[in-house]
C-alpha cells in the first residue's frame, strides 16, 4: 500500500536481537543476551522504568524455605498446576519451580534489597493457593526494586534503549524467520526500521481492553498481536485473571491494585453485614484461596446486595496495628491516604475485582521461550503462555520474569549462533506499512470518520459487560457481535494534528490490537463450554474432564480470521504425576 507513490524516509538500526518491552522479563531477556556477546536493542513505547512489573507488589514465588523449611520446588510445583486446574504447560511449570529461588538469589547479588527474617535470610510471607510461605519481598513493593536493580544491572552493559517508541510489525524472510521490526517514536513520529536476527516479545498483557484494571496506559497487547500476525501460536487466551482487590472510591482510582500482600499479612474481608464471608467460599483457606476463588467470593457478594456503599467489599487489615502495617504495607498505606483519603491504620478499605492479568499468551517451547511456528521470535512474561493455566498464582508473575526472561534471552543466542540469517527486507513492504500507519492520520476527512477514543470506550464496554468475570453463552455471542462491528469501523478511524505529540494516533494504534484480543478472548471463552479457573461460564458445569486435557490454540488464518486448535494436553511424566499421588498420601 503506497499513498500518492510518495515514499518515506525512516532511519535503520541494525541488532542482532531486539527486546520488544522494558519491564521484568524484557530487561532479563536483554541482560542475558548481552552476556552473550550479542548486539542487543531494547525497545520500549514509554519510559525505562516504567513498566507493568512495578504492579506486581506482594513478592516473588519461589521454594527458599526460609521461614517454612519444609517447602521445596516439588510442593511449588504441585500449588501451581492445581491453581492452574492443569492446563499449565507442565513442563514450563518444572523448570520454573526448580529455577525460581537461583533468580531469587541472583537478584539479591545484583543489588536487590529483601525484608529480612531475624536471622538475616530473605523473608518470605504466604500468599493465596501457596501450601507455604513462599513469598520474597521488599515491603509491598517487589515489583519496582526488581525493575530498580534490573535496569541498574542493563544499563552497565552494550544494550541500547529505544524509549517512548512503538513497534507495528515483525517482518520475515521467504524461509518465515524473524529478519526486521518497525517502529516509530511517539514524540516525533520518526519512523525507524530493525534489522535483526531475532525479536524476544516482553510487552506484557492487554488489560485495557476492559475499563476496570490495574494496567496502565501501556497494557495494549501489542506484543500478542504483533506475534500472531507474524503467524504465532497463542494458548489459553479466554484465561483473563481479575484480581480479588482493586480500589473503588474514588472513581478516578477504580481498578487501582490492592496488592494481595494486604491478605497475606492478615487482611480480613468483609462484607457490608460484617460477616468475613470467604468462610463460606473456602472455609480452609479463606481470604488466602486461590485468586479465581476470592475474585467470584468478592462479585456475589456485590451482586447479592451485601456491598459497600460504593459498590465494593471491606478488606480490613486495621487488626495488625499501625506499626506493623507502615513496616509490612508502606505503598499501601500511602496509596490509600493520598487517592482515598483512607487511613488504613483505621479503617478498612473498599475493594472490588480488577482485570490485573493474563494467563494466556504466545505458545512456546519451554527450555528456550521460542515460538512454536516462527523461527527467530521468542517470548517471556505475561505476554507467553503456558505457564499458569486457567489461573494464576500469586507471586508467580515476578518469578516467571526472572526465569523465562533469562532462557528467552539465551535461547536468542542460541538460535543466533546456529543460524543463518536473512539479508534484510525489501524497502516496498516497509513502505507499505508505514502507509498503513499513517493512514488515520494522513487521508482527508469524510463522513463516518471514527474516533480511536470513543471506539476504545465502546469496546470496554462491550468486555465489560460480556466477557467479564462470570459468562454465558448468550452474553458472549451479543459481546462477539459488539466487537466485530467495532473491528469493521476499524478502517474509519481518523485523527486530526500531525505525528508529534499525537495521543490520538497512538490510540489509533493501540484498537487495532484491543479489538483483535478481544474477538480471541470471546471465540475461546464460547470453545471452553466449563467452569475453570479463570474462566466461569454459568451456563456450563464445573471441570468438565473432556476440558481438563485440551489447551485451545489460536493461529491467524491464512484468510486473516481466528482459527482455534483444540490440542491436546501431553500426559505428566511419572515423575512429576508421582508429586500429586505423594500429595494425595498426606492427607
Amino acid at each position: 500500500m503506497e499513498t500518492n507513490g510518495r515514499r518515506e524516509d525512516y532511519e535503520v538500526r541494525e541488532h542482532d536481537v531486539l527486546v520488544i518491552g522494558a519491564g521484568g522479563a524484557g530487561l532479563r531477556a536483554a541482560i542475558a543476551a548481552a552476556q552473550r556477546g550479542l548486539s542487543v536493542g531494547v525497545v520500549t513505547k514509554s519510559l525505562l522504568g516504567k513498566a507493568h512489573t512495578v504492579m506486581a507488589e506482594g513478592g516473588i514465588a519461589a521454594a527458599l524455605g526460609n521461614v517454612d523449611p519444609d517447602d521445596s520446588w516439588e510442593q511449588h510445583f504441585v500449588d501451581t498446576m492445581k491453581s492452574g486446574k492443569f492446563l499449565n504447560n507442565w513442563r514450563k511449570v518444572e523448570i520454573y519451580a526448580k529455577e525460581a529461588p537461583a533468580g531469587v538469589i541472583e537478584l539479591e547479588q545484583w543489588g536487590a534489597l529483601f525484608n529480612r527474617t531475624p536471622e538475616g535470610k530473605i523473608s518470605q510471607r504466604p500468599f493465596g493457593g501457596h501450601t507455604y510461605r513462599r513469598l520474597a519481598h521488599v515491603g509491598d513493593r517487589t515489583g519496582l526494586e526488581m525493575i530498580r536493580t534490573l535496569q541498574e544491572k542493563l544499563l552497565a552493559t552494550e544494550a541500547e534503549v529505544y524509549m517512548e517508541t512503538t513497534v507495528t510489525k515483525l517482518f520475515k524472510d521467504e524461509r518465515g524467520r524473524i529478519s526486521g521490526a518497525l517502529a516509530y517514536t511517539r514524540e516525533s513520529g520518526r519512523f525507524v526500521f530493525f534489522k535483526v536476527k531475532a525479536v524476544i516479545m516482553a510487552t506484557g498483557g492487554w488489560g485495557r481492553i476492559y475499563k476496570v484494571t490495574s494496567n496502565s496506559w501501556e497494557g495494549t497487547g501489542d506484543g500478542v498481536i504483533l506475534a500472531y500476525d507474524a503467524g504465532a501460536e497463542l494458548v489459553d487466551m479466554e484465561m483473563v485473571q481479575f484480581h480479588p482487590t482493586g480500589m473503588v472510591w474514588p472513581p478516578g482510582v477504580r481498578g487501582i491494585l490492592v496488592t494481595e500482600g494486604v491478605r497475606g499479612e492478615g487482611g480480613i474481608l468483609r462484607n457490608a453485614n460484617g460477616e468475613r464471608f470467604m468462610e463460606r467460599y473456602d472455609p480452609e483457606r479463606k481470604e488466602l484461596s486461590t485468586r479465581d476463588v476470592v475474585a467470584r467470593a468478592n462479585y456475589t457478594e456485590v451482586q447479592e446486595g451485601r456491598g459497600s456503599p460504593h459498590g465494593g467489599v471491606y478488606l480490613d487489615i486495621t487488626h495488625l496495628g499501625r506499626e506493623k502495617i507502615l513496616k509490612k504495607l508502606p505503598t499501601m498505606y500511602e496509596q490509600f491516604l493520598k487517592l482515598a483519603d483512607v487511613d488504613i491504620t483505621r479503617e478498612p478499605m473498599e475493594v472490588f475485582p480488577t482485570v490485573h492479568y493474563n494467563m494466556g499468551g504466545i505458545k512456546v517451547e519451554p527450555e528456550s521461550c521460542a515460538s512454536t511456528t516462527v523461527p527467530g521470535l521468542f517470548a517471556a512474561g505475561e505476554v507467553a503462555g503456558g505457564l499458569h493455566g486457567a489461573n494464576r498464582l500469586g507471586g508467580n508473575s515476578l518469578g516467571d520474569l526472572l526465569v523465562f526472561g533469562r532462557r528467552a534471552g539465551d535461547g536468542a543466542a542460541d538460535y543466533i549462533e546456529q543460524s543463518v540469517h536473512a539479508a534484510g527486507v525489501p524497502d516496498e513492504e516497509i513502505q507499505a506499512e508505514i502507509q498503513r500507519v499513517l493512514e488515520p492520520l494522513e487521508r482527508p476527512a469524510r463522513e463516518g470518520d471514527e474516533s480511536p477514543y470513543l471506539l476504545q470506550e465502546e469496546l470496554q464496554e462491550a468486555m465489560m459487560e460480556h466477557a467479564n468475570l462470570m459468562r454465558d453463552e448468550d452474553s458472549l455471542l451479543k459481546g462477539l457481535e459488539k466487537v466485530l462491528s467495532i473491528k469493521r469501523r476499524l478502517s474509519n478511524v481518523k485523527v486530526g494534528g500531525t505525528r508529534m505529540f499525537n495521543p490520538g494516533w497512538h490510540t489509533a494504534q493501540d484498537v487495532r490490537y484491543l479489538t483483535q484480543i478481544s474477538e480471541i478472548i470471546i471465540r475461546c471463552a464460547l470453545e471452553r463450554r466449563e467452569k475453570r479457573g479463570a474462566q466461569w461460564r454459568l451456563d456450563c458445569d464445573e471441570l468438565v474432564e473432556e476440558y481438563g486435557k485440551i489447551n485451545f490454540v489460536v493461529k491467524k488464518t491464512e484468510q486473516g480470521e481466528v482459527g482455534i486448535e483444540r490440542r491436546e494436553i501431553p500426559p505428566l511424566p511419572e515423575h512429576l504425576a508421582a508429586l500429586f499421588k505423594e500429595e494425595k498420601a498426606k492427607v
